[in-house]
This record gives structure tokens, sequence and C-alpha cells, in this order.
């Protein structure tokens, strides 16, 4: 159904047929866009968003996804090597979650988004003006100020880009400070006119960088002479009529407008500008020939669907009943209060245990590690709303607040997909002050009114929410950051009690609101330990590498593979925080990676040959090996074994944890700093999936700078195989089977993978491992490395000619391997792209250690997938071949897995 229609009827034509406004444009535009009226003295007209998720109550995955594929058509505009040096800044109010699903959906790019709430402590790094709107000023208060510095390409998200002014004020304060040669534009809709359009390449052509436009629709609106004029005196003449009406007056603001008999179908209102509130106004009723009703106010039904006698909806009197039809209100508690207390008759608090450090948005800046923190953890926040739900609830909002708009979407989108038959709706409350007219022609239906609860620096006023009021909700989900968590909200007149009195139950869920630290060196244990070495920790030689690590190897981590994928997948654990069983291959496996071993040794020696060369040529003539353990240090001992043998280099490799989500070992960093130049530090891992690690260490890196202050560590990582063309030093792109892959810890120096618990990891200590000296017997660790480095003398010529072709080849990434594993999440219904594992080596890890669905192999793909048929036989997994896949081999790990889940051919758990 059309989204801007209801009940046939395109739910702008009100405000059309009274002032003559016109949209004019794509054929989307009816659909993606309705009319209201601002009260607000330099715009009359309101254009009101069906996808934005700000007015009128919409699905969250409508919303989210407007938002990330615009972001996607920005990665297609940029190309992949530009999108990942990209920065997304979006405009407050309404575009703070809409610019950071655009971030999400370019990918790589950290987020920032412009606010009105000054914070103490934190400089401004720039501001502008917006011109149409109120509240004008917004401030850009990232954390870390290089945020906006360096070159790559800017991208501004706003909801609705109407004449360009504001993005030019914004783009003009911010190349006088951080000058970058690209900006993008990107909106909902595009309703500039024609010499708008042309003002803005002008003035692109005056700082001489180049604007791009991405909009989902383009149009214009056409507005009659004195359009503002008619607009202000309609919205007085209604004001007045409700006023007359006994309704609320500018001087006595109150509680809900009427609501129409039924919930809309869909849709959500957008604010195109974010004002101050003036006097406030109540909803009122215009026939259509545009003559108020008598009434002056439409009629409100009661919860048990009865009218009023009256036929009018009169807003609640605050001496008497501030909670309506819900009862009597009781005096509020002031201020946060424990998990599982009424603030109100029908409202309880739920802790959603919030990640600590964890910021609620894009105030002072998103990093793509934040990003990777919040997927792991959105499974058990939702979990804990929808425990919290009522049992028979059937229809859901959740509601955000002003600026914190991307933390609710992304909890209502999660409960969208795990509430089963509950019908998820997402708005957010706004500054921005318009007449409600319940009229299927007009989009703003209802009003609830109610003071500002978050102390905002432009002094004490009214705030709003749309379309909520008795629109049959069974239950409202308010989520608010910890600054609003005021005696404001909580008051007799406040939005939870205006919520109660149209929702049978209020859930408040409370996010930390972020402020940043002082960039201060932390403290820190003045001596951190030595690295480990062989024999005592793990069975490579001493001099072979160093592991930046701390034993547990008397601490018992493992648990079983079904209940760590449980675990993981529901967010109760992190996948760091245990180790899985490690896996004994059978004698048929064993003389599987022999085979393999064999037949890729000369393969191997000329890729680590090719990628020492490179790491000599352009980074450190005698670099410092830093690898990612554990699958890294197999391939930072054969590039170590390269240079000594080709080179006479004794260089100096260690071996340092990285985990997805939490980024790599501060600690490990620190002792590196002391003990060595951080700019002849070269990471190295075994090869690329989908890049995930790519992207965790380029956000550590940052952040790492940012809080110990020091610089000098490069995040471009050095790998053996680069399938998914994700960085630029590598020695193949061929996505084969490196036997390294094969095995687990019999194959790494006997280490286990790395573990991050609070309760074993201090913050003055490294990441753990075990060491598996039992499994001595089955080690072939060092078998493997002689294997390889034995052959090195034959591919000497085949090296020196790959090393001279990659050098002066384009090596830049494309990142295609992301773009394809985002598709097979949704083609396969997965829906979460860490499920899906790219590649040879990935593939072999699922079905080692995770709980395997299905593996997907290119079709006629041979000997290299060996191994893969024969574990995948093993463990039940069956084994699709796809025509068209750009690696070998992809793995899916069960989605949604809970144990008893099974895989298509119902053994792929059985293990």
């Amino acid at each position: 159904m059309n989204k801007a229609v209801n009940d046939g009827v395109w739910s702008g034509s009100w405000v059309a047929e009274r002032l003559g406004v016109r949209l004019e444009g794509d054929d989307e535009l009816t659909g993606m866009l309705g009319l209201a009226l601002r009260r607000n003295p330099k715009r009359a007209h309101l254009l009101v968003s069906n996808v934005l998720g700000k007015h009128v109550p919409q699905s969250p995955s409508v919303v989210y996804g407007a938002g990330f594929a615009l972001g996607r058509r920005v990665r297609e505009l940029l190309g992949a090597q530009e999108a990942a040096r990209a920065v997304v800044l979006g405009y407050a109010e309404t575009a703070t979650g809409l610019g950071h699903s655009v971030a999400d959906g370019v990918g790589l790019a950290p987020y920032l988004h412009s606010t009105r709430r000054p914070v103490a402590g934190v400089a401004r790094a720039g501001g502008f003006e917006e011109s149409h709107s109120h509240a004008t000023s917004h401030l850009l208060l990232p954390e870390d100020p290089a945020l906006l510095v360096g070159d790559g390409p800017l991208v501004l998200v706003d909801d609705e880009f109407s004449t360009g002014n504001t993005v030019l004020n914004t783009v003009r304060d911010l190349h006088e400070r951080y000058p970058r040669r690209r900006y993008v534009v990107v909106a909902l809709v595009d309703m500039r006119s024609a010499a708008d359009a042309g003002r803005l390449a002008e003035f692109a052509g005056e700082i001489g960088a180049r604007v791009d436009l991405v909009a989902a629709a383009t149009g214009t609106v056409r507005l009659p002479e004195g359009v503002l004029e008619k607009g202000q005196e309609l919205v007085a003449r209604y004001e007045a009529e409700s006023a007359g009406a006994g309704g609320p007056s500018s001087a006595a603001p109150s509680g809900p407008v009427a609501q129409f008999p039924a919930p809309p179908s869909s849709g959500a209102a957008a604010e195109a500008g974010q004002d101050d509130p003036q006097s406030s106004g109540a909803a009122a009723e215009a026939d259509r020939e545009g003559n108020p009703p008598s009434s002056g106010l439409a009629a409100e039904t009661d919860r048990e669907g009865n009218p009023p006698s009256s036929g009018l909806a009169i807003e609640a009197d605050q001496e008497s009943n501030p909670l309506g039809a819900r009862g009597t209100a009781r005096s509020a508690p002031t201020g946060p209060q424990p998990e599982g207390e009424r603030t109100h008759p029908h409202v309880t608090r739920v802790d959603l245990h919030w990640p600590l450090g964890l910021p609620d948005g894009g105030r002072h800046g998103f990093t793509p590690a934040h990003r990777s923190h919040l997927e792991d953890a959105l499974p058990a926040m939702t979990a804990r709303l929808a425990e919290a739900l009522p049992a028979d609830a059937r229809s859901v909002l959740v509601l955000g607040f002003e600026e914190l708009m991307y933390a609710p979407l992304r909890l209502a989108r999660e409960l969208e997909q795990i509430a089963e038959g509950v019908e998820v709706r997402y708005s957010t409350t706004t500054r921005s002050p318009v007449l409600a007219v319940d009229d299927p022609g007009y989009a703003i239906r209802t009003r609830l009114v109610f003071p500002a609860h978050d102390t905002p620096a432009d002094g004490p006023g009214e705030r709003y929410a749309y379309n909520v009021a008795g629109a049959g909700f069974d239950a409202v989900i308010a989520v608010v950051d910890s600054v609003a968590d005021t005696p404001e909200l909580h008051a007799p007149d406040g939005l939870l009690a205006r919520l109660s009195a149209h929702a049978p139950q209020v859930l408040l869920a409370v996010v930390p609101s972020y402020v940043p630290g002082p960039l201060a060196l932390p403290e820190r244990h003045p001596m951190l330990p030595e690295p480990l070495r062989g024999p005592a920790f793990s069975s490579y030689a001493p001099e072979e590498v160093g592991w930046l690590l701390q034993d547990l190897s008397d601490v018992t981590l493992e648990a079983p593979t079904e209940e760590r994928e449980e675990a993981i997948q529901s967010g109760g654990a992190h996948y760091a925080e245990s180790l899985p069983v490690e896996y004994q291959p059978s004698e048929q496996y064993q003389e599987l990676f022999q085979t393999a071993l064999a037949e890729s040794a000369a393969r191997l020696a000329q890729a680590a040959g090719a990628v020492t060369e490179i790491v000599l040529a352009e980074r450190s003539p005698r670099p410092v090996l830093v690898s990612l353990a554990r699958a890294g240090t197999p391939v930072g001992v054969l590039m170590r074994r390269w240079a000594q043998f080709r080179h006479g280099l004794e260089l100096p490799h260690y071996a340092v944890s990285i985990v997805r989500g939490r980024g790599i070992d501060a600690n490990a960093l620190r002792w590196l700093a002391a003990h060595h130049d951080p700019r002849d530090v070269v990471f190295v891992d075994g090869w690329t999936g989908k890049g995930a690690i790519t992207r965790e260490l380029t956000a550590a890196i940052r952040e790492f700078e940012a809080s110990d202050g020091i610089t000098g560590f490069d995040p471009e990582i050095a790998v053996l195989a680069d399938p998914g063309s994700c960085v630029r030093t590598y020695g193949t792109r061929e996505d084969y089977l490196i036997p390294s892959a094969c095995l687990n810890s019999t194959v790494s120096g006997l280490i286990s993978r790395t573990v991050l618990r609070a309760d074993l990891v201090g913050p003055n200590d490294y990441h753990g491992a075990k060491f598996y000296r039992e499994l001595a017997g089955a080690d072939v660790s060092v078998a493997f490395l002689d294997a390889v480095s034995a052959r090195f003398a034959e591919v000497v010529d085949a090296v020196d000619a790959t090393a001279k072709e990659l050098l002066s080849g384009d090596r830049e990434p494309t990142w295609e391997g992301w773009a394809a594993v985002e598709r097979i999440s949704e083609e396969y219904g997965i829906h979460d792209v860490n499920l899906v594992k790219p590649g040879v080596g990935e593939t072999t890890r699922v079905l080692l250690r995770r709980v395997p669905w299905k593996i997907l192999a290119r079709a006629g793909a041979g000997a290299d997938l060996d191994h893969v048929r024969l574990l995948a036989e093993q463990r039940g997994v069956p084994v699709e071949e796809v025509a068209e896949l750009p690696y070998t081999c992809v793995g899916l790990i069960h989605p949604k897995y809970t144990r008893g889940a099974t895989g298509a051919d119902g053994r792929a758990v059985n293990l």
C-alpha cells in the first residue's frame, strides 16, 4: 500500500487543497512524502517522509533499509577504495539516525552527527547554521578531532535537501578548516529548484572540490505566492477553534490530542527542519472544504472504544487527572531508578545492560570498532526488551528521543526480527512544533505535548510526539539517554505520563549518555612482561616468535561447540570468552593435510617470498613483524625465514591478539612502542576473508592513538593471500588451500586462539591463550614451516617476478569480497554478515570450530576443496555448488542457532 495514503487519500492533499502547494517530480514522491503545516514564521509547509521514522510510526526495517540503501549507492559512486577513506556526517535532529544508517551502508566509514547539545569539556570542531529553522546552530563535537582531518570524501546526510543552504554552510565552514577534494551530499528527497542546484555547482567550483548528490527521489515543491502568510493564518485559525472548544491554549499546554479511530497502515513523518518550540496549539479537524467542525476537535475514543459524550478529545487537565483515561498520576520518582521499578502506572524500567564505553550515537563520533561492539551486544539487549513486553502485546512502538535515533532504531529493527506475531513500529520525539489535524489527507494526525526533559541549552520548552496518541499500541518502549532521564521525564505532565494515557504498558530504556574523557595517557603497569617464547610457551623455537600474551594453560576455557554457538549468537557471551574443544583430526584427514602440503608448498613459498619483498620495498628495510595470533603466526615465521634466506636479515617477530568487536591488545602495542619504532611495525595475518579484521585493526589503531597519544603504527595488514581484495600488501589474491588453515593449534605452535575475559585479563594484562603441551605428539607446526622453507631456493625467480609485477601494478583494495558476503547473507536469509565466512581458510574454521549450516563451493573447484568436502561429510553438512562465486568456497554458520537446530539435512549440528 502507498505509505503516504490513508483510506485511499494522499496524506498531503489537505495542505495541497488549502494552500495550493504542489509536489512535482519522480513518481515516488507522493509515496514517500505527505504534507503538514509548521508553526514556524520562516516556512509554512512541512514535508512528511514515510521512511525516516520521525513523526509517524514506521517499520524499523523500512527506516533502516532506506538509509542503508543510500549508503550502498554512495559506496558504488565512490568505489571501494575511496569509500574506505570516507567520513559520514549527519544532521541533527532529524537525520542523526539516517546518517548513521548511511554510514553502515558505506561500510568502513566512521560517523559523526551535528548536535544542538553542548557538552562540557568537549571542544567544538566546527559548526554551521540552518537558516529555515528556529534552532539554527549546529555544533560538531568529535571526541577525536582527527576524525574530520584527511583528504577522503566527506558524506553529508540530511533527510531533505530543499535549498542547499545548510549544506553550503556546512561545507564552507569545514572546508576552511579541513579542506578536501570531494563531498557527497545524501538525502532521501532532493527538492531543490533549478536555481538552487546551480548555486551548489557554482560553490563547488569556487572551492575547487567535487560535490556529488545521491537521493532516493527528486522533485520540487511549487509554492504559490503568499503561501507563508496563508499557512500562518490557517494554523492560527485552527488553534483558535481548538482553544474555543475547550482545548489547551498557549498558556496552558498539556497532553494528547485526538487520534484517528484506527492506527495508520504505516508511514513515518520527517521534519524538513528542526524548530525551537513556540506556543502550543491542539489539533483541530477540518472537513474537506476547509471549514473546522463546530467542536474544533476530533473525537477521541476511550480504551473500550467508546467516544466521549461530548464528541471532543480534550487534553488532560493538569490539576485533575494528568493521565486522562489511564487513571490518576502518583508522585513521580526523580532521576534513574532500579530495574523493575515503576515510574508511573503501566511504566516499567528495563535495564539494557548497554556496553560500557560504547557511545549512544554519533554525537562524538562512532567508529567501525564501535559498530562491531554494538552488533555483538544488540541481540542480548533486544532480548531483555522482548522479555519485558506483555505476553499478549501484538502492536509495539519503539519511541526514540530527539537526536537519539539510531540506537532505538537498531533495537526496534532487532525486536522486529525476533518478536514473532508482533508488529513493531518506530518513531521519535521532536522539538519541532507542527499543527495536527485528524484527517486522512493530512500527515500529522495527532500530537502529544510534554515539557523538554534534557535541560536543553536554549531553555525549557515543549516537545512533541506525533501520531502516537490513540494509535492502539499495546506497548510503547521509550528509549532516552541518561541526560534526559530527569524529573521532567517522570513528571505528571511528562512524556511517560502522556504515553501511559495511550498504551496499556510503557517500558523505559535508558542508554548511558557518552561523554568523552580527556585524551590523556592511562595509568598502566610500568613494566609490561617480556614476550613468552618456546619451548616454555609454544613449540616454535624461541627466536622464531615472541608471544605478547599471558599463559592461561591452567585455566579450563573449553566449551562444547553447540553451547558456544548458542551463547555467541544470543549475545550471552563473546566468542573470545571461551575456547572451542580442539578438533583432533582423523587419520584420513591428517593424510589429506600432508598431501595438500606437499602439493602447495612451492606455491606457499612463492607467496611468502613475494609479500616479504613488498614489505621490504615499501614499508621498512628492517621491519618488525607482528603477527595477529594465531592464524598469522605461521605466516610471520615464514616471512621472517624468507628475509633471512634471501637478505640475511634477522627480523624481530611477535604475535599479538586482536578480537573482533574488542580491538587489538593495547598493552601489546605499548610494549612494542617501548621497544621498537612503531613506524617499522608490520602487522601480518594469514589471509583475508571479508575483511572484518582489516576494519577492526584500522579502528583499533585510531582509538589507540587517541587514548595513548602514540602514533606511527600502520594498520595496513600484510597477508599471504587476499582473496577478499581487502589489503594492498599480499603475496597472492588467489583463494586456494593454505594448509595451516586445515588444523588448529597443531599447526600453530600448539597455541590456542586468544582469550579476552574480564575475570582473567585485567587492564594491565596481555590477552590470554593456552599452550596445549599434551598435543605434542600430533604437532606439525615446525614440519609445516620446514616443508615450505625447503622450497625457497627453487622459487627465487618466481618471487622476483611476482614482486616486480605487484609493485608496479594496481593493488588497491576493491572490497569485492565484502560485497559478495553481504549479497550471500541476504540471498540465503541469514541477515548477518558475521555468519558468512568466505574463502577456503574461513570455511575450514567454520567446519572445525563453529556450527556449520551449509557450504557453498564454486562449481568446478578441484583439489583445494578436498579437505572441506571431507570435513563436511564428517559433520553432515551439505555442500552446494554455485556457478558464480568470487571465492573458492564460503562457509555459512547456522543462523539463529539454538541447541537442537539442524542443518538442511537434519545432521549439521551432530558432532
